[in-house]
């Protein structure tokens, strides 16, 4: 796989005049850019993201990952990320198999959409199966504890716009392993799944931390990223809770330096048939 693009700055500066005490200050903010991405394959656009310009080919590679196109980054043969009039593309080569299967999906997507459904033919399309997480991998509590906390120091782009969600891959014997930030909480998600196949990283021993609710789309990426634990700060819907027992997936939500609530598969951290129940 080869990929060239130019480098990309997630962030600008701005003028802006501030309210404060009762009086107006001029100055300046740095805020997160945002612009539209498009996914392509073999010249055909499969998806047109607002994400963060950084971390492209990472996110190339983990939305390809997690969406079912590849299966490894070697089933890529070329990616070129190129900016184009009002964006960027992400210009993606498979082979004959791989891109028969991104045709089908093309085919299927009618359009955009927020909630991620635009162009399903059923219902039992809006919900892939999920293949199970089979990891035996077990966690202490106090470790959920500390992969939370060490997630915020490591967030550049959010400690200078407090403007964009963070995802990241916690390990026992190494800490965070990576970190990706962008404007979209699902885009972060894409991007770690990317790194951590560049890295060869694999995840079965290892917690995904992420900075926003928990949706379905989460767990389900998740779950194609092989960890057996999600933690967030903020609250799972009872959709992603269903998926998340359904993937075998530990899911922790509500995540604070004074302890954390766990939604599914709680044996996973050792509070299963704890004695301390309040």
């Amino acid at each position: 796989m080869n990929a060239i693009g130019p480098p990309q700055s997630p962030s600008v500066t701005v003028s802006r005049l501030a309210w404060q005490g009762g009086a107006i200050r001029a100055g300046n903010r740095t805020v997160p850019d945002e612009t539209p991405i498009a996914l392509t394959y073999n010249r055909a656009t499969l998806a047109v993201m607002l994400a963060s310009p950084a971390d492209l080919e990472d996110f190339a590679i983990g939305f390809s990952l997690t969406e079912g196109i590849i299966e490894h980054p070697g089933q890529i043969e070329e990616l070129s990320v190129v900016e184009a009039a009002g964006g960027i593309e992400l210009r993606m080569w498979l082979p004959p198999a791989r891109a028969e299967i991104a045709e089908h999906r093309r085919r299927r997507i009618a359009g955009p959409s927020g909630c991620g459904l635009c162009g399903i033919e059923s219902l039992g399309g809006a919900l892939p199966a999920v293949l199970p997480v089979g990891s035996a991998s077990r966690f202490d509590p106090n470790e959920i504890a500390a992969a939370a906390n060490a997630l915020p120091p490591r967030q550049p782009l959010n400690h200078a716009t407090h403007a964009v969600h963070g995802a990241a891959l916690w390990k026992r014997s190494q800490g965070l392993v990576a970190v990706r930030e962008d404007v979209g909480r699902h885009n972060a998600l894409d991007k770690l799944a990317g790194a951590l196949a560049q890295l060869s990283c694999a995840a079965e021993d290892g917690i995904v931390l992420i900075t926003s609710r928990l949706s379905v789309e989460l767990v389900q990426k998740t779950a194609a990223i092989g960890a057996p634990v999600i933690v967030a700060v903020s609250a799972p819907t009872a959709l992603a809770i269903r998926i998340a027992e359904e993937a075998g997936i530990t899911l922790v939500g509500i995540a604070r330096q004074d302890g954390f609530e766990v939604f599914t598969h709680p044996g996973r951290l050792g509070l299963e048939n704890s004695s301390r129940v309040a």
